[in-house]
């Protein structure tokens, strides 16, 4: 499947779609995320897991930008609901572009092409999750007109507790 490209306002920046051939490279941007959070011991995902969450479930979509045909960062989403509002919104699980591409505009314009998706698709929001130690994304997001979200906080249950959830 041939990858599609959306118009930047950047030269030499293009943001594309995904294909099966690019997993070893969403891995690595997952790696990299995860890094700069601080996080890399959680990282367990596999190239045959994401092969099969995103290319064959199709659970997620990745982008991926380039700068001069250089792999410079990606944004990986997916489809949420609101029952409060009966549509379906764009969830963006991890935005990242390489600390030596940030500050130049790179990432304003993955987040323009995040959002030209998110209306195209008739979706009403478009949502994410920042860690609070991450003040320069939340900078970031801020400039990019995003409200702070103060009054709701994020809840997990891991695999590990579903049978004892089940069990109760």
């Amino acid at each position: 499947m041939a990858n599609f490209y959306y118009d930047t306002k950047i030269k030499n920046l293009k943001i594309r779609t995904t294909n099966k051939k690019d997993v070893d490279l969403i891995l690595s941007f997952i790696k990299g995320i995860a890094e700069y959070e601080k996080m890399a011991n959680e990282v367990i995902a596999t190239k045959e897991t994401l092969l099969k969450s995103i290319f064959e479930l199709h659970q997620a979509e990745v982008l991926i930008a380039q700068y001069n045909n250089i792999p410079i960062g990606f944004a990986l989403f997916f489809e949420s609901f609101s029952t409060f509002i009966g549509h379906a919104n764009m969830y963006l699980e991890d935005f990242y572009v390489n600390p030596e591409y940030r500050h130049n505009g790179f990432g304003k314009e993955i987040f323009r092409i995040l959002a030209l998706i998110a209306k195209e698709r008739g979706y009403e929001r478009l949502e994410w999750t920042c860690l609070n130690w991450n003040t320069s994304a939340q900078e970031f997001y801020q400039k990019m007109g995003a409200v702070k979200m103060s009054e709701w906080t994020v809840h997990r249950l891991v695999k590990s507790q579903f049978q004892e959830i089940i069990d109760k």
